[in-house]
């Protein structure tokens, strides 16, 4: 607590104020206000928390695409997340040069659209690969015909799809790939002057590498923006039911596919005789009629049967189950 001034204290300091002999700046032990300026046409909407969360959710989405493409494009894929900024709508759209890949993507549940940009370099050679090319991009960029735009726009659907997982932890949503557009003019999807956030993407197709730019509006994302901090995207993740994601995982599993076969006998015949095999000649095995019979689960042995029918094909009856440790 500061110290009670007397009265005599009090007029003392006053005296020495309206005689100039006390200065009140060099008394004032807190540093002088800083003033920023504020920009009002760019106003600050995205924080740096809300950019670095926002990588986060691309460097997963990227990790997705790197691991899912490939199977559509026969080619090795690398995707590595840049960085991000906040910049105005009229910013970005002005950047842009012809001819430009827009994919207008319906962000529901949330209100508005995001904008995905696909360089021109990275359209030509997916559409090279896509028809059965080395993915060779254009040596001179020209405009996309209807019909590869019909084979771009189900890449692009494949890369909107794999905008769920990402970003469950903040919001479930269930995008969808409205239209792809070559002319910036006709993807203003907000008003030039608001506020966006965009991921810069770079991504490397086989040998050829170009920019992939996310533009995200403020106006889509104010909903969700007090959850755009890494508390809270860290806290979601490990407040996950594991014995949720254990059910999904051994569903999974029950599901998969796995060859089974029943063994009848072994044999060794010379190539001679081999080659002279005819309809109708018998081949000797080393197993008889009432033996039971090895079944395998790809390469191991896992059950003993008898062989049979059923339903008119032929079947074997499990009576033995071999488990090993």
């Amino acid at each position: 607590m500061a110290d009670v001034l007397s009265q005599n204290e009090i007029d003392a300091l006053l005296k020495q104020l309206s005689s100039g002999e006390l200065d009140v700046d060099e008394m004032s032990d807190e540093p002088a206000m800083k003033i920023k300026d504020y920009d009002f046409a760019r106003p600050a909407k995205f924080s740096k928390e809300h950019l670095r969360t926002l990588e986060i959710i691309f460097e997963n989405f990227g990790r997705l695409v790197s691991s899912n493409l490939p199977a559509y494009l026969r080619k090795n894929v690398q995707v590595d997340v840049m960085n991000s900024e906040a910049v105005t709508y009229s910013e970005f759209s002005n950047a842009l040069s012809n001819p430009v890949l827009l994919g207008i993507v319906d962000f529901a549940p949330l209100s508005g659209n995001i904008v995905v940009e696909l360089a021109a370099n990275l359209g030509f050679t997916i559409i090279d690969r896509m028809l059965g090319g080395l993915g060779e991009p254009l040596d001179k960029a020209r405009e996309f015909s209807e019909i590869e735009l019909g084979v771009l726009e189900r890449i692009f659907s494949i890369l909107v799809d794999l905008l769920r997982e990402p970003w469950q932890n903040v919001i479930q949503i269930h995008p969808r790939l409205e239209r792809i557009e070559t002319n910036s003019q006709f993807a203003q999807i907000i008003s030039p002057s608001e506020m966006i956030a965009i991921i810069t993407i770079n991504m490397t197709i086989g040998n050829v590498e170009g920019l992939m730019n996310v533009c995200l509006p403020f106006i889509t994302l104010e909903d969700v923006m007090d959850k755009l901090n890494t508390k809270y995207w860290f806290s979601t993740m490990q407040s996950k039911d594991e014995d949720v994601y254990n059910e999904f995982i051994e569903t999974a599993i029950n599901k998969a596919q796995i060859p089974i076969k029943a063994l009848l006998g072994k044999s060794s015949i010379s190539v001679m005789d081999f080659i002279n095999l005819q309809v109708g000649d018998i081949i000797r095995l080393d197993s008889h009629m009432e033996d039971e019979l090895d079944v395998y689960v790809g390469n191991i042995v896992k059950f003993k049967a008898l062989p049979g029918s059923g339903a008119e094909k032929y079947a074997v009856k499990v009576t033995e189950i071999i488990r090993e440790e």
